[in-house]
């Protein structure tokens, strides 16, 4: 009985401080403007684990209009939170990123995704672990598959070792999520899993990249 105490608790506590265990409840926070992109608006598609902390490593970057977390890389339609958790849907945590081409590159989008996590975990990233959770940069074009490759090549050499398991895949269909994810990280600064790991995986990107950030996230 003990052990079976021990691991409900082990377990329980695990799911506090997962993407998965998040609340619905948000607390007051002041609501943005509406955004509308502008003619010269691009969007960028990258997935590298639980999409709170994308979304928001997206957003103090310079150059970035928006970032909108939701669902790709899968084969079924209209994908939820609660069914690409089983793993079964094909899709993974994913943000579509609204950027100023003329202030920051999709270059410059590629080294923010690969600095920003650990592209060598095979569906995963610590402490969100699943197919859901797998790495993917998208490319729209030739042109952007290349820039992704090219990055890929290097830093194989340069840093991995050769060990990148992150997925090039070509764009086809992005699925908002359900509202209450959008901007999750800003809305629930107090959450357990903001707190233990999205914050902190902020603070580093920041600390790597300090040149990229928007003035008001230094």
């Amino acid at each position: 009985m003990k052990f079976i105490k021990s691991f409900f608790t082990v377990a329980f506590s695990l799911m506090l401080i997962s993407c998965l265990g998040f609340s619905k409840k948000k607390e007051k926070i002041k609501e943005k403007a509406a955004y509308v992109p502008t003619e010269n608006t691009e969007i960028a598609y990258f997935a590298s684990g639980c999409f709170w902390c994308v979304e928001a490593i997206f957003e103090s970057v310079t150059g970035v209009e928006e970032a909108v977390s939701g669902y790709a890389g899968g084969q079924t339609t209209n994908p939820t939170y609660k069914s690409i958790g089983t793993g079964q849907t094909g899709h993974s945590e994913t943000v579509a990123v609204y950027y100023n081409p003329k202030e920051v590159s999709f270059k410059t989008l590629v080294d923010v995704f690969f600095g920003s996590h650990d592209p060598t975990t095979i569906n995963g990233q610590h402490p969100d672990y699943g197919s859901q959770y797998r790495s993917i940069a998208f490319y729209s074009n030739e042109t952007e598959k290349k820039m992704i490759e090219n990055a890929i090549a290097a830093l194989n050499k340069e840093v991995y070792a050769g060990k990148i398991v992150t997925e090039v895949t070509k764009h086809t269909k992005f699925y908002k999520a359900e509202e209450y994810h959008q901007d999750f990280e800003r809305k629930n600064p107090n959450q357990s899993y903001i707190q233990s790991v999205s914050i902190p995986r902020l603070n580093k990107f920041k600390s790597k990249f300090p040149e990229l950030l928007k003035s008001d996230v230094h």
